[in-house]
């Protein structure tokens, strides 16, 4: 299984950014694929997860402002970011897991200015 993500940039408070997944080398229906960050210094930690049910899960932070989807036609799992902030900024990646295995695509850097 290999991921790749992009879509990170620079962007304004307020403003709002999209970021994709590819994933290849699996079967993407039975895929589970999750968006996690992690600021500088610190942890990377949960932000947005679809299953294969297309179930989504959100940490508590991004609720309501963040949109996690999936196109099976393209096997990409999109995160929508909207009204962004300053607290948003961290190195974004993506993780698949399937039959229990995680595997983890390099990250997409966003930038949020105040």
């Amino acid at each position: 299984v290999q991921l790749q993500a992009s879509g990170g940039g620079l962007v304004q408070a307020g403003g709002s950014l999209r970021l994709s997944c590819l994933v290849s080398g699996s079967v993407f229906s039975r895929t589970d694929v999750a968006w996690y960050r992690q600021p500088p210094g610190g942890q990377r930690d949960f932000v947005a997860s679809i299953d294969y049910g297309e179930g989504a899960k959100y940490a508590d932070s991004v609720r309501g402002r963040f949109t996690i989807s999936r196109d099976r036609a393209t096997n990409m799992v999109y995160l929508l970011m909207n009204n962004l902030e300053p607290e948003d900024t961290a190195m974004y990646y993506c993780r698949a897991t399937l039959y229990l295995r995680d595997y983890w695509g390099q990250g997409t850097l966003v930038t949020v200015s105040s």
